[in-house]
C-alpha cells in the first residue's frame, strides 16, 4: 500500500509540473497575441482619426491637404492589418494543456492496474 501511495504522490507532482509547463507556454502565446491585437485596435484608431481629418480637410479646402491625411491613414491601415493577422496567428497556436489532459486520461487505468490500456 505504501508503494501505491507513493506512485500516486510522484504521479501527481509529476502532472501538475506538466501542467504549469503546458500552461506559462500558452499564456506566452495568448500574452503575445492579445498584445498585437491591442496594437491593432490602436491603429484602426488611428484610421478612423486620419479618415476623418482627411475628409474634413479635404471638403474644407479641396486642395492638398486633404490627400496627405489620407496617405498618413492609408499607412496606419497597413500597420493594423500587419498586427491583426499577426496577432491572430499567435492566439491560434494557443494549445491549452494537450500533454496533461492526455497523460491525466490515462489515471484510472493506471490505478486499476490495466496499464495496457493505455498504449
Amino acid at each position: 500500500m505504501s508503494a501505491v501511495t507513493t506512485d500516486v504522490s510522484t504521479l501527481v507532482r509529476q502532472e501538475i509540473a506538466l501542467a504549469k509547463a503546458e500552461a506559462k507556454e500558452s499564456a506566452a502565446h495568448a500574452g503575445k497575441g492579445a498584445g498585437m491585437l491591442g496594437g491593432a485596435g490602436v491603429a484602426g484608431h488611428f484610421v478612423l482619426l486620419f479618415l476623418s481629418i482627411a475628409l474634413w480637410w479635404g471638403l474644407g479646402n479641396a486642395t492638398g491637404y486633404g490627400w496627405s491625411a489620407l496617405v498618413v491613414a492609408a499607412v496606419w491601415a497597413v500597420v493594423a492589418a500587419v498586427l491583426a493577422v499577426v496577432g491572430r496567428g499567435e492566439l491560434q497556436k494557443t494549445k491549452g494543456l494537450p500533454q496533461t489532459q492526455q497523460s491525466l486520461q490515462k489515471i484510472p487505468n493506471a490505478v486499476k492496474g490495466h496499464e495496457e490500456a493505455n498504449r
